[in-house]
């Protein structure tokens, strides 16, 4: 029973590792994640950088957010867009060999 528990605690944490490795697999949100290394953009300043349209950027902002990898705050009517202070912690961790701490 115990190793029962062990396997599906283990692949919950795959999957959650899985879906945040999915969040930046695509080449849309890798170029907005490259533009916010450089520091914090508004989402006008994002829209110039990242050529797709308004609707689909706004698409890929939601699933960085939703993933945690990146931040929002609103300034007036503009939104200023971060990298989480955490996200490259998560990124590393996410990845298949990475000591991860209290896990064996």
């Amino acid at each position: 029973m115990a190793v029962s528990i062990g396997i599906e605690t283990g692949l919950a944490r795959s999957t959650e590792r899985v879906a945040l490795l999915e969040a930046v697999s695509d080449a849309v949100r890798w170029t907005v994640l490259d533009v916010l290394s450089h520091g914090p953009q508004c989402v006008c300043d994002l829209q110039a950088r990242v050529p797709v349209p308004g609707n689909l950027l706004s698409y890929h902002l939601k699933v960085l957010r939703e993933a945690g990898l990146v931040t929002a705050s609103r300034r007036g009517r503009w939104v200023d867009y971060a990298i989480a202070s955490d996200a490259l912690t998560r990124l590393a961790d996410a990845l298949p060999g990475v000591h991860r701490t209290g896990e064996p």
